[in-house]
């Protein structure tokens, strides 16, 4: 968390071009407490209004609350909606180039809302027709603006701006300038995306665009999404393609490496309104990738800015001070939970008391875990599998020495409790001094002792569970790790 709080510090400096549908979202706030006499439909008492950038321009109205500045190409009409679409352009602190249009309304789309519900959306809106005699201005505006950017989104909302010349001008301008192109697509027609750097479909998209459907939940989740990412890099020469997976998060593939997924799990505790949420997605992915943050954590930033937005009505922007609000709040709670795992003997006692009346089963294990490596966390999954709960015991700094010589541990007490603590199948990590756990084990009597590498015989701690009746596990070790061994690789 410390890193993507410091990573969001780069947005400031970051400049991203947004080109797309832009559209004049409306507002309609009133009350509904009564239902017409004329017909069986609420009667809608109107309270007052609000306007906002829609469509593509609420991406470019989260890029600036996020802390940039950013540039917007598009199309409104020659009228009263598409003045007020720039003005708040220049509002919210965009840079813009709008190509007004005669006989072409701005679109405009109005909700009503009543007490916190939706009851309606009526559309007003054209598709934008094609004007040949307007590329070669389109082509010039795109060109200045790629010259002076650190990456490109192209918002598409299928109403005409992003056709197949202009999204594939688009898309060979940045190529030859090296700049990447990230798309919120639209629609099945995916040719027009040829070459892109990374699109952004969701799991609709995802099926309209390739017949596969895809369930977060099902075992079949990452061969299902291989193969229709391999229908975009193969047909479509496109580079990258995050699939945002509503309450499931995001999943990433890249054609460099189709086998290698990464899955962001959501961070949305209450969804009150989803309007807009794809828009700060988009954003927040943009502006860190131009900001030339890893794409892993890029994802993270993007799911944690759409949880804020979806705890918003209508369509809504994420500020830079709400996403740092947020990463410092997760920090805290991401603090307090290692915290409550690493307990002292009485509070042990105490919690595992409570749980076994619940039916629990607890286990236990114990160790140094000095340079945690991959023997290590072998030994703790297989423990976690013969218990409920899995408690583990760590050897203090001042056991460690007594048998291993004064360069040991390599790393402290509780360097080594913190690290535990941040796995999720270790529920509570317990610090002990003596030469062995025999203590730990005669106070919590766990009902499963679970380690590597010991017969009964020399494993003290598994003759006093065997007394009261518990139960012994040996586990299987993995050959070849070791501290030690670590140790000695380092040095060599």
């Amino acid at each position: 968390m410390n890193q993507l709080y410091n990573y969001i510090e780069k947005f400031k400096n970051t400049k991203v071009t947004v080109i797309g549908d832009i559209m004049l979202d409306r507002f309609l706030y009133g009350d509904v407490e009564r239902i017409s006499p004329e017909a069986p439909v609420p009667i809608f008492k109107f309270t007052n209004e609000k306007v906002m950038l829609g469509g593509a321009g609420n991406v470019a109205a989260n890029l600036a609350t996020l802390g940039c500045k950013p540039t917007f190409l598009g199309f409104v009409g020659s009228d009263t909606n598409g003045e007020v679409v720039d003005t708040l352009l220049k509002k919210v602190g965009s840079h813009s180039h709008l190509c007004r249009l005669l006989n072409y309304p701005t679109i405009v789309k109005t909700r009503y809302i009543a007490n916190h519900n939706h009851l309606l959306r009526s559309d007003k809106e054209e598709l934008l027709p094609y004007i040949p005699e307007l590329l070669p201005k389109f082509y010039k505006l795109v060109k200045q603006a790629v010259r002076m950017t650190d990456i490109v989104l192209l918002s598409d909302y299928n109403k005409g701006v992003l056709n197949q010349e202009t999204t594939q001008m688009i898309i060979k301008i940045c190529k030859e300038s090296d700049v990447p192109v990230l798309i919120d697509p639209k629609g099945n027609n995916y040719s027009k995306y040829k070459g892109a750097t990374l699109i952004k479909p969701n799991v609709k998209e995802f099926f309209d665009a390739t017949g596969i459907k895809l369930k977060p939940d099902s075992p079949d989740f990452n061969e299902d999404l291989k193969k229709g990412a391999k229908l975009f890099f193969d047909n479509y020469d496109i580079a990258n393609i995050i699939i945002t997976l509503s309450e499931h998060g995001m999943a990433y593939v890249s054609s460099k490496n189709i086998d290698d997924i990464v899955k962001i799990p959501t961070v949305a505790k209450e969804v009150f309104d989803v309007s807009g949420a794809g828009d700060t997605s988009l954003a927040t992915l943009g502006i860190a990738i131009g900001a030339k943050i890893p794409l892993t954590q890029a994802m993270q930033l993007a799911n944690f800015a759409s949880g804020i937005v979806v705890g918003k009505l209508g369509t809504a922007t994420v500020s830079f001070e709400e996403l740092k609000q947020k990463l410092l709040q997760k920090s805290k709670n991401d603090v307090e939970i290692e915290n409550k795992k690493f307990v002292d003997i009485s509070e042990a006692k105490r919690i595992i008391k409570s749980l076994k009346k619940q039916g629990k089963v607890i286990g236990f294990t114990n160790g140094c875990f000095d340079l945690l490596h991959r023997g290590h966390l072998s030994s703790l999954m297989q423990a976690k599998k013969e218990c409920d709960v899995l408690v583990v015991g760590v050897n203090s700094d001042q056991s460690i020495k007594k048998y291993k010589g004064k360069d040991r541990p390599i790393q402290d007490q509780n360097t080594r409790a913190l690290l535990l603590s941040c796995l999720e199948f270790v529920d509570y990590v317990i610090m002990f001094n003596d030469d062995n756990a025999n203590y730990l084990v005669e106070e919590l009597k766990p009902d499963v002792i679970a380690k590597e590498g010991y017969s009964i015989e020399n494993w003290p701690e598994a003759q006093k569970v065997l007394e009261y009746g518990g139960k012994v596990v040996t586990l299987n070790r993995i050959e070849g790790y070791s501290t030690s061994q670590l140790i000695k690789k380092i040095k060599s």
